[in-house]
């Protein structure tokens, strides 16, 4: 059977593990070990002149299993199963997203250096970019979503900083579901590229998944996961993962293997359960928060529906343009402005009953935040406003509850944050 044409749902089951290897265990065992025993000095001191780059591998060598900091065979399936959802060369896993960010970024970013970046980007992103990155001397310039490419090109070029190093997006935007065109940023990474040194493209991919995006078919370079949310997707564990060529790959694993922020052999074990089941809990996810959306959009206390599905019918031709070459699904994460302010949306966000109050995203089930006060607080007030991140918008992550369900718990929760806030005012007059 010819197994490079299945489908990544059904290799999943099994792609990168040999039964065999461990007295016939029809799922990979957890291999809680910090060391593994050679079989001989000579071995050893071939390992590592692999693993330190001393010397070249030969074809088809892999490197062999020396300490978890460096190699741990349940690392090595997640990694290589994870491989054929983006169709990358290679992959890294981490122990949390942000560790993925900030390894990938660190590799490849100097002292000097000009990091471009889309906005609104996570908030630990966007707090790493503009406060960690500038103690290190090195300086961002951000961009908004329908901004053209000349206009960004000349915002670089006004800072005269010609080392251009690295460009980092997230697309749909966390938490508005703004679209980046990824195919104009690799225009703009060759634009700075030079014979001397390529720009890197890194995509953050969260809010998509493995399964409703591929930046590297659009010109990535990079592509980053929080695996915390859809990969791992039952809210319990914490990991994050980068994906690209062998070559890239392999500086980030060799940076990684140093920070020593390299996912622990149960991460890995967890992470492999949810990739079984990774595609349909996405599906089930997507067609909720369609109806979700659907039942937003015509209610009265419900002023803009940022879903992805809305910009295939109202957004611009730009956005319907991306939508329509970038994604296969409109996703499963809504974010909504609530007539009024902070008070209003505190109101629907505290009588909520199904619906979680919790930060996070894409688990089986469903979560509600406040990303102003919550997941972005720290971003700057000024740009928050730029990027509707308002005091009235909120942000939920659609499980895979009954969609009737969420409906209602939806539903109740706006009259109640509404009857509430009548309440409340009419005890002040």
């Amino acid at each position: 059977m010819d197994y490079s044409t299945m489908h990544p749902e059904s290799l999943m089951m099994s792609h990168g593990y040999k039964p065999s290897l461990s007295e016939g265990a029809i799922k990979c065992p957890i291999f809680q070990t910090s060391t593994f025993v050679f079989k001989n000095a000579e071995e050893g001191k071939r390992f590592f002149e692999i693993a330190y780059g001393i010397k070249e591998k030969e074809e088809d060598e892999e490197l062999g299993l020396i300490y978890s900091r460096l190699n741990n065979p349940n690392l090595e399936v997640l990694e290589s199963r994870l491989c054929l959802w983006d169709k990358a060369e290679d992959s890294a896993v981490f122990e949390s997203g942000m560790s993925a960010i900030s390894t990938a970024i660190l590799e490849f970013m100097e002292p000097g250096d000009l990091l471009l970046y889309s906005k609104p980007v996570y908030g630990g992103t966007d707090h790493f970019i503009n406060h960690f990155l500038k103690k290190m001397h090195i300086n961002s310039v951000g961009f908004l979503a329908g901004e053209s490419e000349e206009e960004i090109i000349a915002r670089i070029d006004a800072t005269g900083n010609k080392r251009m190093t690295m460009i980092h997006i997230e697309t749909p935007a966390n938490p508005t579901n703004a679209l980046i065109d990824i195919e104009m940023c690799a225009r703009i990474k060759d634009h700075y590229s030079t014979e001397e040194k390529s720009v890197i493209l890194s995509v953050d991919n969260t809010f998509m998944g493995p399964l409703w995006q591929h930046p590297l078919k659009h010109g990535a370079d990079l592509v980053l996961y929080s695996a915390t949310k859809y990969i791992g997707g039952h809210s319990d564990v914490i990991a994050g993962a980068c994906l690209g060529s062998k070559e890239l790959i392999g500086r980030i694993k060799g940076l990684r293997t140093f920070l020593g922020n390299m996912a622990a052999p149960f991460t890995g074990w967890l992470l492999m359960r949810s990739l079984e089941t990774l595609k349909v809990r996405m599906d089930q996810q997507a067609a909720n928060a369609e109806k979700v959306a659907a039942f937003l959009n015509a209610h009265e206390l419900v002023e803009n529906v940022y879903y992805l599905g809305n910009l295939a019918t109202n957004g611009t031709d730009q956005e319907k343009e991306i939508l329509k070459r970038q994604y296969t699904s409109y996703g499963a994460m809504i974010a909504f402005d609530i007539q009024g302010g902070e008070k209003e949306a505190f109101a629907f966000l505290n009588n909520l009953k199904l619906i979680k109050l919790a930060v996070s995203l894409g688990g089986t089930e469903s979560l509600a935040e406040h990303p102003q006060t919550m997941t972005h607080a720290d971003v700057n007030p000024d740009e928050k406003v730029a990027m509707n991140i308002t005091e009235k918008l909120v942000r939920v992550s659609i499980g895979i509850e009954n969609s009737d369900d969420l409906i209602s718990d939806i539903t109740q929760a706006l009259s109640a944050s509404k009857l509430k806030v009548v309440l409340e005012d009419d005890l002040c007059m």
